[in-house]
């Protein structure tokens, strides 16, 4: 266990970004699984944009690398055109 207080903090603030960077990442993969399976094009049309957003927010934020956010938006792009 830490003995300074300043790792303490650092310890608790970990946790926080720990949990918040799971909750934002499992929702957008979430997001790219609903626009995986969507057969409509107008509705892939519009949700395409919201994942492109949320999938650069998280490359901003480095929970993912900035090469998978670009693959992932290719291919989801790719996709969304092929309907």
């Amino acid at each position: 266990m830490a003995n300074h207080k300043s790792a303490l903090k650092r310890i608790r603030s970990n946790e926080k970004r720990r949990v918040l960077n799971r909750y934002q990442h499992k929702t957008t993969r979430n997001a790219i699984k609903a626009l995986r399976i969507a057969t409509d094009k107008s509705d892939a049309t519009s949700k395409l944009s919201s994942v492109i957003s949320m999938i650069d927010k998280l490359a901003k934020k480095n929970i993912i690398h900035d090469n998978k956010a670009s693959n992932l938006k290719s291919k989801l792009t790719k996709h969304v055109a092929k309907l």
